[in-house]
Formats: C-alpha cells, structure tokens, sequence
C-alpha cells in the first residue's frame, strides 16, 4: 500500500534495523503526532476533468480516498493519518439524512481515545452546511476540520492537494482545539458558523462575513480571533439523540413575489419556511398575508437574508414580528436559517425559543 504512514513505518522499520534510530526514540516520534482520521464524502476535492485545462468543467466525487490520501504524501509529516469513504457524491445532492449519517459518524469518532482530530472532505457546494450542522450537533473540544477544493486534482493550478494538508495540520494542531468546526480553503481558516461560498470559480470562494479566524503557513496555523457563539460542547443539540429533522424549506423573495412557493412548500408539509428576503429580510406586501395565514396554522416563520456576506435581518424592522408572531434568522443565511430552525424544531415549536436559540447560535 503507497500509502505515507505506510511509508514513515516502512523507513523507520529499516532504520531500527541497521541501528541508526533508538527504538525508544522512534516510538516517541511516533507518538508525537496528532491521530487524524479523514472522512471522504466526495465533491470536487475527489473530482477529475477530462485535460488539465478544465478547472470547471469536470466529473465530482471521482477519486476514493486512499489514492486522495496517496496524492499527498506530505500529510504523513504532521499528522498520522487514516481514511473513510463515508459518501461518494456530488455535495448538491446532500440529503438531510446524508447530514445525520456524518455527524453521528463524527460524533462516534471524537469519542474514541486514538482520534486527536477529523478532516471532512466535501463538495463545496454545501459544504458551509454541513459545517454549519457538525458546529452545531457534535460535541466534541476535538478539532473537526471541513475541508474542499475550487478545482479537481486534474486541472492546472488544483488547490486541493494544498487546501487537505492544510485541513490535516489544523485538525493536529493544539491551537484549533475548542473552536468549533472549521473550514479550511485558500490558506484561510474560517468557523463554519460564519462561512459561505461566495464565489463559484476561482479559489478564494469561501468568505466569512466577520473575517476569517486564521491562516495556514507551511503547515502551522496562525490565529487572530476565536468564535463566541455556542458551538459544540456548548450546543444544546445532541446528534445522538437526534434521528430525524422535520421538513423546513426555503422561498425566495424577489421583485414580483407571489405566496405560490410558500402555500406549496406548506402544503406539500413543510413545518417551517424560510424567507430568504431581500435586504434586511424585507417581505412584498403580496406574500405578507399568506405568511400570517400560514402562521395561524402553526407553520413557523423564520426571515432571513438573501444578501451575500453580511446579511442581518433585525427584529421588528421591515416587519412587526413581535405582531406577527415570526422569528428573525440574525445574521444567518438562509440555507443555515433552515438547519437551525430544524434542529429548534426537534425541540420546541414556541416561536419565543426558537427566537433565543437564534441569537444564540
């Protein structure tokens, strides 16, 4: 197997041999580094294109994960490394039960005494979901690092052999320890409470709203502020009690807006709607009153921002939410407004906590 730890032990092997390393102090090299186990799920981080001048064009959720593993041999030197294929897919195509396989996977793994941190490889998508999900449903002080790439291994300048190193080294690194799961793209290491895909085509795609919380220089990380909102060992979610999320979904608003996406979702059994509004989640006059009808019925209300980085939706401001009885998603995008409001709904359906748990988190 070409594999670097099956490498490192191969050379130290050979070099306990002929004498030219102490035993004791081989073992304790050994020792030293971090245990990291590297869950793959696919994306374009496993993707492969056709020549090496597609960088967009190209098949995702290609490569397993031990020739992904073999790919970068210099993984081996800051951390001792093994590889599961959780998932082969395309990250657009995550269910809600793909969500719930991973993090009790994660969640499993972090309890083990042999796992000192966890690297996900995923599609990038969705990726800010998922990691969004795992921040907020594993506890764990264990780093746990998501982690994908703009460009398939295949295309000129692929940023995916350098973005998994980086994701290897942060999850060994003391320092990432308690800060909640991390995305690692682009040298840059942000919360995934706070990161989105901004951009589809270029390698510094992810951004966070309130700055990233490090960097990633030749292996060791470099830090410049830590996340305050509850995360992991802090949540109140536990993805082992947790087998089933209801049916949230999200409408967008947009000049002309109909209540046709919203009467649908509902119908078809949504317990919540997410309104992706504009602005400061600002809703047309023409959905308002659906909204409220929808309300009566017990469907839960949740404004949120269809604004790129930054989006902060206040309470009361567009609209009379206290009257209204609706919640605001805070500064959470839409499709992490519908994650929250899910996992809320496991709990509770009183429109007050659903409300705290928001600013909370």
């Amino acid at each position: 197997m070409n594999h670097p730890l099956s490498r490192w032990l191969t050379a130290v092997g050979a070099a306990l041999a002929l004498g030219f390393v102490p035993a004791q102090h081989a073992l304790a090299q050994a020792a030293k580094k971090a245990q990291v186990v590297i869950l793959a799920t696919g994306g374009t981080i496993a993707g492969a294109g056709a020549s090496a001048a597609n960088s967009a064009t190209y098949q995702a959720a290609k490569v397993p994960v031990d020739k992904l593993l073999a790919s970068v041999p210099e993984i081996g030197n800051v951390a001792n490394v093994r590889g599961e294929q959780v998932f082969q897919i395309a990250s657009e195509s995550f269910t809600n039960a793909h969500l719930l396989q991973l993090a009790k996977r994660v969640s499993a793994l972090s309890k083990q005494k042999d796992v000192d941190g966890i690297v996900i490889t995923h599609g990038t998508d969705t990726l800010e979901e998922t990691a969004f999900f795992l921040n907020v449903t594993v506890r764990t002080s264990k780093p746990i690092v998501v982690v994908g790439s703009m460009r398939p291994g295949t295309a000129l300048s692929a940023d995916g052999a350098l973005n998994l190193y980086n994701a290897v080294a942060t999850a060994a690194a003391p320092a990432a320890a308690g800060k909640g799961v991390l995305v690692t793209m682009n040298d840059q290491i942000h919360t995934g409470r706070d990161v989105s895909k901004a951009v589809n085509v270029r390698p510094d795609a992810f951004k966070s709203p309130w700055g990233e919380l490090g960097m990633v220089v030749e292996g060791q990380t470099h830090w410049f502020r830590a996340p305050v909102k509850r995360h992991t060992v802090n949540s109140e979610f536990d993805i082992d009690q947790i087998d089933a999320l209801p049916q949230v979904d999200i409408a967008y608003g947009h000049g002309n807006a109909s209540p046709v996406a919203y009467q649908a979702f509902a119908a078809a059994g949504a317990k919540a709607l997410i309104h992706a509004g504009t602005g400061n989640g600002s809703v047309s006059k023409d959905v308002v009153p659906a909204l409220r009808e929808l309300r009566s019925k017990g469907v839960v209300i949740v404004r949120s921002s269809r604004v790129g980085g930054g989006g902060f939706v206040l309470r009361n401001a567009e609209q009379p939410d206290d009257d209204y009885d609706w919640v605001v998603a805070h500064d959470l995008n839409p499709q992490k407004a519908r994650l929250l409001t899910a996992l809320a709904l496991t709990q509770t359906t009183d429109t007050k906590q659903i409300q705290r748990i928001f600013l909370e988190y």
